[in-house]
C-alpha cells in the first residue's frame, strides 16, 4: 500500500501517528508537495478527486481518502493495539470524542491558519483574514472546553489513549507551529499536561 501524505499537515499526520501506534510496516509514504500544486495534477485528482491528502492507495489499485476512513480500514486489518474501541459502546464513545475534536478544534485551527497565515495563501484563495481571526478566537474557547474535560479524565475519550487523542494532538501541534498557540500560556494546564503526555509517545515523532 502507498500513503499519499503531506509533510506536517494535520490530517496526514493523524494517519502517520495511527500507523506508528500500531507499528504497521509495509506502507510506502509518498509526500505530495501542496505548495507546488501537486495535489491538483490530473494524476493526483484521478486518485483523490477533491484534491485532498491523505489518500491510501490499496494493493488492488483502489484509493481510500478521508482520514477517519483510512484509520478505520487499518484498524480492521491491524486490530491491536486497539485505538477505536473494543465493543459497540466503546466504539461509539471514542468516535463521538474524535468527531468532536475534528469538527471543532481541528476545523477551527485549520480555518484560522488557512485564512491568516501568509504561507498558506497559495492553498487558500481568497483568504478572509476576519474569518480566520474569528476562527482563532473560537479555537481558544474550544480549547478551554477540552481543558475542563481533561481536568476530569486522562484522555480525550475517557480512560485510555485512542484515535481521539491522535486527532487532538495533531490539531494542537498544527496550532503550536503556525498560530503559536501554547495551552499553558492561556492557563489551560490540563490540556498542556495532556499534550505533553501524548508528545512523549514515540508515535508523536512520526512525520
Amino acid at each position: 500500500m502507498q500513503l499519499l501524505s503531506a509533510h506536517r499537515a494535520p490530517n496526514p499526520r493523524r494517519v502517520l501517528m495511527f500507523i506508528a501506534e500500531k507499528a504497521i510496516t509495509g506502507i510506502t509514504v509518498s509526500n505530495v508537495d501542496l505548495n507546488a500544486g501537486a495535489h491538483r495534477t490530473p494524476e493526483f485528482l484521478a486518485k483523490s478527486p477533491l484534491a485532498k491528502v491523505p489518500a491510501l492507495e490499496l494493493d488492488d489499485g483502489r484509493v481510500l481518502t478521508e482520514t477517519r476512513a483510512i484509520c478505520t480500514y487499518l484498524e480492521g486489518l491491524y486490530p491491536e493495539p486497539n485505538l477505536m474501541g473494543v465493543d459497540a459502546t466503546e466504539r461509539a464513545f471514542i468516535e463521538m470524542a474524535d468527531r468532536r475534536v475534528e469538527m471543532t478544534l481541528l476545523l477551527q485551527i485549520a480555518n484560522a491558519v488557512r485564512h491568516t497565515h501568509a504561507g498558506l495563501a497559495a492553498l487558500e484563495q481568497p483568504q478572509f483574514a476576519d474569518f480566520g481571526q474569528s476562527q482563532g478566537e473560537k479555537m481558544r474557547a474550544t480549547a478551554a472546553v477540552f481543558d475542563q474535560l481533561l481536568q476530569q479524565q486522562q484522555w480525550m475519550a475517557g480512560e485510555r489513549f485512542s484515535i481521539a487523542d491522535i486527532t487532538a494532538f495533531c490539531a494542537l501541534e498544527f496550532a503550536r507551529g503556525l498560530l503559536k498557540f501554547v495551552p499553558s500560556e492561556q492557563g489551560l494546564l490540563a490540556l498542556q499536561a495532556w499534550r505533553d503526555r501524548v508528545n512523549a509517545r514515540p508515535s508523536a515523532k512520526a512525520l
